[in-house]
């Protein structure tokens, strides 16, 4: 039996591994994260894959036709956004006036209270914004990475469905003989987790652009329909997604509105529907598939965003949730599993446990008869 090796060896390896693992994904984003997309793709795509190969059509007709009417959907909603993306920008001349005279007017109101010039905050304000061909070099290289995933998507995703059956008995293979039944069911647990969130997701964002729409119509904002589904699909970024949307949707209608008070009320659509999503469609919806508690989920979407751009803050919340299933499934894994989950077990009582305990306390019960059967009458001897 070989012995346990001391705690600092495991440490360090395990250090090891998580930055090398780190290093591979920087390096190879441009590989991985095509082929991340094409894997969830696939897994959405599977049961309407099978249900076409049952009905006949053969394995190739039937991928082939799944893949077209996934393409579909990815046109549409990708043509949808590009339409309001265009009418959106041909006003950007007059809001960048708009946003010239605001700026100025703050300037002036900063001038007359704290006696700063206006050359210096110019000054200051240009040093702060040196970076702005570094950001519209980053925009131009996103969209030129867009384009290669959009290009190897379905190339990946047919290859993958195709050959589905042989990596699964591959990963079965693998392992040992006695794991065999552990990794089927982690295979079949994580393509459900998959499945659900994606969908779930899905269904979310279209509810959250629904009901931002309304809102902005109610409110009368410019540009309702591009703010609405920009901060429903920003919403798809935990957490960090919905501070973005709601800084950008009150710039816009700060520029574009003639009153002020306009952006003020479209941070409050804005957080009213946040507070409806996470109290009431994330928990309904997406929140009983994917249970990962918010410090690993916010560090899990910086380290995404980090380490493959903007991708990366949208795959790291499935690679967490399949990571979270087969740590679950493995006894040595099982710490890392209990750390990325949600359920937190505290020390304190709660009110209703603390009641219960203080009855028990003034009145305790009779020797010989359990709290169960407390309700009994005791048994005659």
């Amino acid at each position: 039996m070989l012995k346990e090796q001391p705690f600092y060896f495991r440490a360090s390896m395990i250090l090891f591994m998580l930055v090398l693992i780190g290093f591979i994904l920087f390096v190879g984003a441009d590989i991985i994260v095509p082929f991340a997309f094409a894997v969830l793709l696939s897994i959405l795509l599977i049961p309407i894959t099978s249900v076409l190969e049952r009905r006949g059509l053969g394995r190739i007709n039937a991928i082939t036709i799944s893949i077209l009417l996934a393409v579909l959907f990815i046109g549409g909603v990708i043509y949808f956004l590009s339409s309001q993306i265009l009418s959106f920008m041909d006003d950007v001349p007059v809001m960048r006036k708009r946003i010239a005279e605001l700026v100025l007017m703050v300037q002036k109101e900063l001038q007359a209270r704290f006696g700063i010039s206006v050359r210096e905050q110019t000054s200051y304000l240009n040093s702060a914004t040196g970076s702005g061909t570094g950001i519209v070099g980053n925009t131009v290289l996103s969209l030129k990475d867009t384009l290669f995933v959009l290009t190897l998507l379905p190339i990946y995703s047919f290859l993958i469905l195709y050959y589905r059956t042989m990596i699964k008995k591959f990963l079965l293979d693998v392992f040992k003989h006695h794991n065999k039944d552990r990794v089927e069911e982690v295979l079949a647990e994580s393509r459900g987790v998959i499945q659900n969130y994606m969908l779930g997701l899905l269904i979310e964002m279209g509810i959250v652009a629904l009901i931002n729409f309304i809102g902005f119509q109610i409110v009368g904002i410019e540009y309702a329909v591009f703010l609405a589904v920009f901060a429903a699909v920003l919403n798809l970024i935990p957490y960090i997604g919905m501070l973005i949307a709601s800084i950008f949707c009150a710039l816009v209608t700060l520029t574009t509105s003639p009153n002020p008070a306009d952006a003020i009320w479209a941070l409050v659509v804005l957080w009213v529907v946040q507070f409806i999503d996470n109290n009431f469609l994330m928990p309904k919806i997406v929140g009983s598939k994917v249970k990962i508690n918010a410090l690993i989920t916010i560090l899990g979407v910086l380290i995404g965003g980090a380490l493959c751009g903007i991708s990366g803050t949208f795959l790291s919340i499935p690679g967490i949730a399949i990571l979270k299933v087969i740590f679950e499934r493995v006894d040595e894994l099982k710490p890392w599993g209990m750390l990325l989950s949600d359920n937190i077990t505290s020390n304190k009582p709660s009110r209703i446990y603390a009641k219960i305990t203080s009855i028990r306390r003034k009145h305790p019960p009779v020797a010989g008869i359990t709290v169960e059967n407390s309700t009994q009458p005791p048994a005659a001897k």
